[in-house]
């Protein structure tokens, strides 16, 4: 753990000064080689893990990728770069590439085949089972690591071109909850922050966030807030963040509803509401008011496992401080209640008039590096630009913008993530196709995940950069994608700013961009001539723009990738009429003038009941695990991060828990040892970690083991369909050795 944190300083510490101007080598480069190898070329790419959005410079020597710099210059990272950044070329040079198609034989081995016999394959049986069993029989399940250019192309030739009604993306266990929070609330998803109320605030509130590990360059821009703010985390653990933080509060798991209500009645009993934002610019107080008032302090203190003093002081807090900024990641979203807990903390914003102002903001960080992109262009919760398939008006303008028939698009939502897979479970779906994630890893119950791909599907599709992931290897057909550094695009990070990404090097053997993948599957198919203007990606950025026209999101003022480069990215919205006007400020923050999208201006006060926990500990479990990121070297399932020797120095290979020195002398289990932790979906084995950042009668798990998945509990918010990863029932023993 403290090799680990060591190891975080030296690379922020490093990122600092790194500019394209020096030309320095990354630290893998520096380790294994004596020379430093004076590039050719210099590209710039947004990075392609986080949200967060930095720009880097890819360099290149004789066509091959050499190095990598921080952008000095641009808005978001401002020539910094964390550990993953750093090493963002590992995967592209790594054994297990997937450079050609692959046809699984029927003894479960692969062999492999071009392009022509790879599309044939997918189209001829796809199209087989649809005219079985009916266009709802097949699905999509897409990412947020992509671009938008391929989001958009791959939604509008499932549903458009090849009559498919059902598709999702990875984003549903990611910001689904923070969605559908802001859609409810805001009448858009339209987060209103930039990075700079990092720096602005005089009082950060993280809850269910770990921002020290998760977003590093984030991080950055607050320790360099000049005033002296207040950082308040309200966590479970003793994380990273919680540490360096001013005021922690050790909440029990899944009771931060609770808290938030409670403190909102605390506001609201105290006269402290900023009474001329909430009459001018929401509705709903008096129910709220009304609803809050059961939340007391009391309550509060005993539901949450905090003292009713702690509780105090953090209303307090909030009351007496001038720019109060709220900040959420996955320990909220990925919650039973992760919709309603995210409009309690908007709640709290709306109450206090912390909205639309420097250093304020109800603001979730977005997990994906283009997840906002996902949000917004893949036709997966909403038709383009968050519009609703259900509406014929909205449906008849996407047609006419695309020249195709209205008649092409579907008048009903798709299924989420969850119900997909509940269709594949029940029989309904019979062909599925997966695109740049490894749910085989990531999903809840993972063991159940498996046995049913196995078991119920006909046709499995897997499309990645590597043939070697969990999923892949259960595919039926194995299609080899370019990744970031080996194609062009956009993507737009947690601020709303859209950029670039460029290639600097070419994809390897057969592979190719997911852009082409799917021009090359809609000739296959039938339907190409839908989308003949979609010949590259920046025609179809081109076109994203049409799609964006009068919505909030729209982007018609951005001419083109240079534009973009030349910037610094843009924050949406950016629309015709602004762009005559002056240049994007680097930083624009939405709500400021206190109107938002519902029509009647006003943003909506939501709320609910707390419900109990789907699954407690017990007799039988008597532990709470909580999940969460366990290093900034480390990426959801390691299918990239993974790659790299020297980020795979930076976590331990072989999973570990963390479980408190009570908990571990009770149990008679010392630091290192092996031990196992159950629960009643699975089990797995970890070395222990003894260590004082959990509480007693709880145990952490980082997300990135693969064994993880098999203990936590299939339940999901009932708003966002969110699975919730962070909390469940387990016990945990000394591992018998023979």
């Amino acid at each position: 753990m403290k090799l680990t944190r060591k190891l975080n300083d030296l690379w922020i510490q490093r990122s600092g000064p790194l500019t394209e101007e020096l030309r320095l080598t990354s630290l893998s480069e520096s380790v294994l080689s004596p020379k430093r190898l004076q590039p050719d070329k210099i590209q710039t790419a947004i990075c392609g893990y986080c949200s967060t959005g930095c720009q880097l410079n890819l360099h290149t020597k004789s066509g091959k990728a050499v190095n990598i710099t921080a952008a000095s210059k641009y808005p978001v990272n401002q020539g910094a770069a964390c550990p993953k950044g750093w090493e963002a070329l590992a995967p592209l040079s790594a054994p297990d590439r997937g450079i050609h198609p692959l046809i699984k034989q029927p003894n479960g081995e692969f062999r492999k085949a071009d392009w022509d016999e790879a599309l044939s394959l997918f189209c001829d049986r796809f199209q087989q089972i649809q005219s079985e069993f009916g266009n709802e029989s097949v699905a999509w399940i897409g990412t947020g690591q992509i671009t938008n250019e391929e989001l958009a192309l791959l939604g509008a030739l499932t549903k458009f071109g090849m009559n498919w009604v059902h598709g999702d993306g990875n984003t549903r266990q990611c910001m689904a909850s923070a969605v559908t929070a802001y859609k409810q609330s805001f009448g858009f998803d339209a987060p209103g922050y930039t990075y700079a109320d990092f720096e602005a605030s005089d009082a950060l509130v993280f809850i269910g966030a770990n921002p020290c590990i998760a977003h590093p360059i984030l991080w950055q821009r607050v320790m360099q807030n000049p005033n002296r703010p207040d950082i308040i985390v309200i966590d479970p653990r003793k994380t990273e963040t919680a540490e360096a933080g001013t005021f922690h509060l050790p909440i029990l798991p899944k009771s931060d509803l609770y808290l938030l209500y409670a403190v909102a009645r605390i506001i609201i009993q105290n006269d402290w509401v900023d009474k001329r934002f909430v009459e001018r610019s929401t509705q709903g107080f008096e129910q709220f008011s009304k609803f809050v008032e059961s939340f007391t302090l009391e309550g509060a203190a005993r539901e949450t496992g905090l003292t009713e003093s702690s509780i105090m002081n953090l209303a307090v807090r909030i009351h007496e401080k001038k720019a109060v900024s709220f900040w959420w990641t996955m320990g909220v979203n990925q919650g039973y209640q992760g919709t309603r807990t995210a409009q309690a903390i908007i709640n709290l914003a709306l109450l206090t008039g912390n909205i639309g102002r420097p250093g304020t903001g109800a603001n979730s960080i977005t997990g994906q590096c283009n997840a906002m992109g996902s949000r917004l262009f893949s036709n997966t919760s909403s038709l383009f630009c968050g519009r609703d398939f259900t509406n014929s008006l909205h449906r008849a303008e996407v047609a006419d913008t695309l020249s195709i028939p209205e008649s092409a698009i579907p008048s009903k939502n798709s299924l989420a993530y969850d119900e997909i897979l509940e269709g594949v479970e029940n029989g309904d779906i019979k062909g599925l196709w997966i695109i740049a994630t490894n749910p085989s890893h990531s999903w809840i119950h993972r063991h159940h995940w498996t046995k049913m791909l196995r078991s119920k599907l006909k046709f499995l599709v897997v499309q990645d950069m590597f043939h070697s992931t969990e999923t892949a290897l259960e595919a039926d057909l194995f299609l080899p994608a370019a990744g970031w550094g080996e194609k062009s695009g956009t993507f737009i990070n947690s601020e709303r700013r859209v950029g670039v990404i460029r290639p600097a090097v070419e994809p390897p053997g057969l592979a190719k961009s997911d852009f082409d993948i799917f021009k090359a599957i809609s000739h296959q198919w039938g339907c190409g001539e839908m989308f003949d203007t979609w010949s590259d990606p920046e025609s179809a950025f081109q076109i994203l723009k049409k799609l964006s026209k009068g919505t909030p999101c729209d982007i018609t003022g951005i001419k083109d990738y240079f534009m973009l480069e030349d910037s610094g990215g843009i924050q949406w919205p950016w629309n015709e009429a602004q762009s005559c006007e002056s240049n994007p400020n680097p930083e624009r923050r939405l709500y400021e003038d206190g109107s938002f999208f519902h029509e009647s201006g006003k943003a909506k006060f939501v709320f609910e009941n707390v419900q109990s926990p789907p699954e407690q500990p017990d007799d039988s479990f008597p532990f709470w695990l909580i999940t969460g990121r366990g290093s900034s070297a480390q990426w959801h399932t390691q299918t990239r991060t993974g790659k790299s020797e020297i980020l795979k120095q930076m976590a331990p290979n072989f999973p570990y828990v963390e479980i408190s020195p009570k908990d571990a002398a009770n149990l008679n289990i010392r630091h290192k040892d092996q031990v196992s932790i159950e629960s009643r979906r699975g089990s797995m084995t970890a070395m222990a970690s003894v260590i004082g950042t959990v509480q007693q009668g709880q145990v952490f798990l980082p997300m990135h083991y693969v064994e993880v998945n098999l203990l936590t509990h299939p339940s999901f918010d009932t708003y966002s369909h969110q699975p919730s990863y962070k909390a469940c029932a387990v016990k945990i023993s000394l591992r018998k050795t023979s």
